[in-house]
């Protein structure tokens, strides 16, 4: 039933009528219902699912009669805020969604009941404070006075204010200056905080040591929004804008003066009541909240912050230092900047090294100095005065040098093996400050590849919020105030690092999507100056285009990433025209959109460019070439060296003679459902079952991968986890000598994680592997031989070779209108056809009403990828006409594009790039949609979709007055997942449940809470199918039960056998280079542990890097943690091979493997017998089993075996 409620304050909120009418309702044992109350209007919407029930609450409170005369009738008459409510039976039914939202959640309170009756013990069933009021606030750092933590003031305010803990995060709510029209507020996340100590009665605090800024925000005065609602109900307004004006906008700091510290000074402190310390302490009782210590601290004064910095940059470029490069420089600015150490102290630790380094080699001190980032503490409770004392320093640093110019001997130089990497200097701009990171290793773009000996001279610079994420869209909050004058302040400026200014540069399409740029500081080249403008301007004639947005696209193909780039003649260039047709509406379709040919010639001078050609042989490549971009196929028509390309390839004039290989068709990629796509084809009328029955595969497929090591090797094997270490011939090796890896817990532990990310990204990304199916690259038929709705695809691999034929459906990602999935004939071409030379990709018609590349969520021929089932049980039953959304022109401004107007389209893209919310809206209705997909607000989310991807291109926002409404009610697939947490073992913690709300009226949380119904269509069912809880612990209850019973370790077990077929080998006289060699691994491992990071006390484990994958916090992976996966995987890889070779090869990479064996035993002898313990990380492991697989490898040669 739905009540609706009258005559309630406009002001108050929807917290304040839920608060209300909880104990009314529990009176009658309402225990669940959901509650509507819309911002400054005197109404509500209450849903209770149980009709009886909320009969009888009208019954007792409800008028008998409409008016204003049913106040007179009502038997109990209910106040609030001394107001007379009236209740009444709403004229609507209920919504058929946050019904069953209701019963959800019914039920999972019932399974949460116990647990919340355990935290009510805790805490001594008695409510606990958790609102205090401050006096004085301040921002500084930690330091040491002697041997005692101190508090070092930058900056302070008289200020008063509330200190509100909400279950997530700490609410400063600042007090309203005489001045100020409205309040400020500070958001500090639990996950953000380092420590919080407590001072005694005598004197009252509180401090935080914080691993990023707080949040900073302005409340929107009352009247601004009084006066914009009057504007709403005066219909001044447009028809859709019904969205609320922010109750708050995003700021960068308390006031101008914070401003200076802000970003370099993490440390916050409060003066509050003394009589408030013990319930502040008692906070830590709650369950989710952070330790609070009690830890009294004296005050210690220190010269200006901002006084320390300029003293720093100024050392930084004195004559002094001169012969410092500056990579060595940058790391010494990051130390300070970053906020690892004071700039003090890092003006003291460059006079150390000055004094301690007379002749150094620079670049092995740069390195150290790097490395000395992971192993410096942040000051606190716990933290000795001596760990951060400037000799600790000189002798870690001192010990990383030596380290390093070890290591050098037999490491591997990425930029110097490989010709298309480059070491890169990255920044992150966040709302609060700019903070340094890098050299990374990256891909050259044409940029870099030009002027490569002054990679140094460019920065890569990501925008983000202070937690390293994307700026998330906040329904409650402005960030035009971030958007338009914190970015786009640096983006005008400079970015200065040891006295090199950074200006804005350019940006690829994908960095644009990553919210990255490319900056540059000014340099000498051939004589000459180069600034950016320079730079611009050599890679070709932009004049002529008059949209930032295409302006911007076209420079931005010089940054895109190329594996390798190939010199092409003059001469060998040729132009093609387009293939185009009229349709029968008179528009004109390019069949040819992005796709060129090339000859044999051509392709060999790729193949022998490219290193994974030596394998494989590409016949269809992704290019860039002078201002040209899109696909080559293979044309064995063509004679000598031939390069054909097509007007729509074009995109400006440029002068190169490169051709740059973006990718290539090596072999056809796996083909993966998605949520999207699986909802469309139910749509369209393919079974669910189909859909259950892959994952049922799927998951069993993951199950038995943990029955045996000859499973597991092969799941290792395939999915390239532990392919440096040689993990899966280790485990294989493992059981053929009678020992399985399940006895070690960090092998366990591998396997276990690597299932599990996989069972994740099945049950939260709906990621099934279709074995029928296949990725491809698009080309057009060159032959005009395919007649309309047929392909060519032709596939080879290293094994086989497959010609599709008969129906199949093709789409490509993103697919969300119905008309994105089509069916087409697959088609052989006769011997003799030069299609018969192409492989690895699909040929489309020429011919046709309409090309079809168009028709696929509005795809081209440039490089897009297309998805093909050959699958009958996924073949839909009904088809839908394909959208054909009108060209959209892109922004004309009439002038040439200046650098202001690309770093405005850059801080507009940022600003409404809306493409997640709006697929994430789209699947929250067409689960709730009785049509699915082909309802109308599915429909228009689909164009909107659309818009959104191409407003990179266009520099036309999505319109997001258009959106349709929705509630706060979604789908069970939608919910997150339980935590797993990674300790002595990995475990997972019960899923969240329902949380009871807070009691403590004063705290107002008034942000909308999302709450979950079970889904009945597919998603929801595939969602259902994979328990999580009973998988992982059926695996792990499997993997008990194949352990074999030993005396001694699996680590002491190898060892054994080992020293059985070796007994009279020495390798004692190795012991010390077995030494370093697990220093510098152990060394490498830490810092990909931090490096990997979202938080610097919670590092990432030891075996999430091993495996290569970082695990989700809530179900599956976030874009960043996928992105950072792979880095991670790369970085940790490259330190396995190069931990091989020290093996191998010993101090000379280039000397025989003769005393391979010796040193591996060594090796290993270390990692079983001589553990450290490391401060913070515990025993590091895994070098164990990198030793164990070689030396195991070697004892097989030395036998004969």
């Amino acid at each position: 039933m739905e009540v609706f409620v009258r005559n309630l304050p406009n002001e108050a909120t929807e917290r304040q009528v839920k608060q209300y009418f909880r104990p009314i309702f529990a009176e009658l044992n309402i225990n669940v219902f959901h509650c509507l109350k819309p911002r400054n209007q005197g109404f509500a919407k209450i849903t209770v699912r149980d009709r009886q029930l909320g009969q009888h609450f009208l019954d007792i409170h409800g008028q008998a009669r409409q008016g204003r005369q049913g106040f007179e009738t009502v038997k109990r008459q209910l106040y609030h805020m001394n107001r007379p409510v009236n209740c009444s039976q709403s004229y609507n039914a209920p919504d058929e969604y946050v019904l069953k939202s209701l019963e959800k959640e019914e039920k999972e309170k019932a399974l949460t009941k116990r647990r919340h009756t355990s935290k009510v013990s805790a805490t001594g069933n008695k409510q606990v404070r958790r609102i205090f009021s401050f006096s004085v606030v301040n921002c500084g750092a930690m330091d040491y006075v002697e041997h005692d933590l101190a508090f070092v003031p930058y900056y302070g305010q008289v200020r008063t204010g509330r200190l509100i803990f909400h279950r997530r995060f700490i609410l400063v709510d600042f007090d309203p200056l005489t001045a100020a029209p409205a309040g400020q507020q500070m958001e500090i996340p639990y996950s953000s905080i380092q420590s919080l100590m407590t001072g005694k009665s005598s004197s009252p605090y509180v401090t935080l040591s914080l691993a990023e800024a707080p949040r900073f925000y302005e409340k929107t005065p009352e009247s601004e929004i009084d006066l914009v609602n009057s504007l709403q109900q005066l219909g001044l307004k447009a028809a859709h804008n019904n969205r609320n004006v922010p109750t708050r906008r995003r700021t960068t700091a308390i006031d101008s003066s914070h401003q200076e510290i802000v970003a370099n000074c993490l440390c916050y402190r409060f003066h509050v009541a003394p009589a408030d310390i013990q319930p502040i302490l008692a906070l830590k009782r709650l369950p989710g909240y952070p330790d609070i210590v009690p830890w009294d601290m004296s005050v210690v004064t220190k010269p200006r912050f901002q006084s320390q910095m300029t003293q720093l940059n100024t050392a930084l470029n004195a004559n002094k230092y001169q012969t410092y490069p500056f990579e060595l420089k940058f790391q010494l600015q990051r130390l300070a900047q970053n906020g690892y150490l004071a700039p003090y102290k890092v003006l003291q630790l460059m006079q150390m090294m000055k004094q301690t380094f007379l002749n150094p080699d620079t670049s092995s001190l740069t390195d150290a100095v790097r490395k000395i980032f992971y192993h410096i503490p942040f000051p606190g409770a716990g933290i000795e005065a001596w760990e951060l004392s400037l000799q600790t320093l000189q002798n870690l640093l001192v010990e990383k040098y030596n380290n390093v110019l070890r290591e050098k001997e037999y490491s591997v130089n990425l930029t110097a093996q490989y010709e298309q990497i480059a070491s890169i200097h990255k920044a992150t701009v966040t709302p609060a400050g700019t903070y340094l990171s890098g050299p990374e290793p990256e891909m050259k773009n044409r940029v870099l590849r030009k002027y490569s000996a002054f990679s140094s001279f460019f920065l890569q610079v990501t925008f983000a919020d202070e937690d390293g994420e994307p700026m998330r869209y906040d329904r409650t909050s402005s960030l035009e105030g971030v958007y338009r004058e914190r970015f786009k302040r640096v983006l005008e400026g400079h970015i200065t690092i040891a006295g090199r200014p950074y200006e804005f540069l350019g940006f690829s399409h994908s960095s644009l999507r990553a919210q990255t740029c490319w900056f540059m500081a000014p340099f000498v080249w051939e004589g000459t100056l180069r600034h950016a403008r320079a730079v611009i301007k050599d890679l070709g004639d932009f004049t002529a285009i008059r949209s930032p947005a295409r302006c911007a696209a076209r420079i931005g193909q010089a940054f895109s990433q190329a594996f390798s780039s190939v010199n092409i003649p003059k001469q060998a260039f040729r132009r093609l025209p387009d293939v185009k047709r009229l349709d029968s509406q008179g528009i004109s379709r390019t069949f040819s959109d992005g796709v060129g040919t090339c000859s044999k010639a051509i392709l060999r001078k790729i193949w022998a460019a490219y290193a994974q050609s030596s394998t494989w042989k590409p016949t269809v490549c992704q290019i860039r070439y002078a201002g040209a971009k899109g696909m080559i196929s293979l044309d064995d028509r063509l004679d000598g060296e031939v390069l054909c390309l097509r007007p729509s390839m074009i995109k400006f004039e440029a002068d190169l003679e490169q051709i740059e290989i973006c990718g290539a068709g090596f072999r056809p990629l796996d083909m993966f459902l998605n949520r999207q796509l699986i909802k469309i084809m139910e749509d369209l009328g393919v079974p669910a079952q189909s859909f259950l029955d892959l994952q049922a595969e799927a998951v069993e497929q993951l199950r038995i991968t943990t029955e045996n090591p000859i499973n597991a090797g092969y799941y290792l094997q395939r999915n390239n986890i532990g392919k440096a270490a040689r993990l899966s011939w280790l485990v294989r090796k493992l059981f053929y000598i009678g020992l399985s890896f399940s006895d070690d817990g960090f092998l366990r532990d591998t396997l276990e994680l690597a299932v599990l990310i996989q069972l994740r990204k099945l049950k939260y990304r709906s990621r099934i592997y279709v074995e029928r199916g296949m990725t491809v690259y698009g080309i057009m038929d060159e032959t005009n031989g395919l007649e309309e709705g047929q392909i060519y695809c032709s596939v080879q691999n290293e094994k086989s070779g497959l010609i599709l034929t008969g129906p199949v459906v093709i789409t490509r990602s993103p697919a969300m209108h119905p008309g994105d999935v089509q069916c087409v004939n697959a088609v052989d071409v006769p011997l003799d056809s030069p299609l018969r030379s192409v492989h690895n990709c699909v040929v489309f018609s020429s011919k046709g009403d309409r090309d079809l590349p168009s028709q696929l969520s509005g795809g081209d021929l440039d490089g897009d990828l297309y998805n093909i089932i050959y699958d009958d049980s996924l073949m839909p039953t009904k088809w839908s006409i394909p959208a054909d959304y009108p060209t959209a022109s892109p922004i004309d401004i009439g002038t040439a594009v200046l650098r202001s107007d690309m770093t405005d389209f850059f801080v507009n893209f940022m600003k409404n790039d809306q493409l997640g919310r709006l697929a994430t809206l789209h699947q929250t209705l067409a689960d709730q949609k009785a049509e699915g997909v082909f309802d109308p607000s599915c429909i228009l989310l689909a164009e909107m979709c659309s818009t959104a991807v191409d407003f990179s291109k266009t520099g036309m926002a999505v319109d997001l007055r258009k959106i349709p409404k929705s509630s706060n009610i979604k789908p069970d697939f939608q919910a997150p997942g339980p935590r797993v947490l990674i300790e002595n073992s990995i475990k997972m913690e019960e899923a969240e449940g329902l949380e009871e709300e807070e009691d403590d009226g004063e705290i107002e949380e008034d942000l909308p809470v999302t709450k979950y119904y079970r889904s009945e269509k597919v998603l929801g069912q595939l969602y259902r199918a994979i328990d999580e809880h009973a998988f992982f612990e059926g695996i792990q209850r499997q993997s008990r039960a194949a352990r074999q019973p030993h005396r001694s370790s699996l680590a002491e077990e190898v060892w054994k056998y080992v020293r059985e077929r070796t007994a009279l080998i020495e390798y004692y006289h190795y012991l010390p280079f077995a030494r370093d060699t697990k220093d510098a691994y152990e060394d490498n491992m830490v810092e990909t542990m931090l490096e990997n990071s979202s938080h610097p006390t919670h590092f990432v484990s030891e075996v999430e890097v091993f495996a290569g994958e970082l695990l989700g916090k809530n179900g599956a992976q976030s874009k960043r943690q996928r992105e950072s996966s792979t880095s991670m995987k790369e970085k940790h890889d490259r330190d396995v091979a190069y931990t091989v070779q020290c093996i191998l090869h010993g101090e000379d990479e280039d000397a025989s493997t003769e005393e391979a064996l010796e040193r591996s035993m060594a090796c290993l002898d270390v990692a079983i017998h001589e553990t450290v313990s490391r401060k913070r990380f515990g025993r590091l492991v895994s070098f164990t089993w990198v030793a164990a697989a070689v030396c195991l490898r070697e004892v097989e040669k030395f036998a004969g075996l």
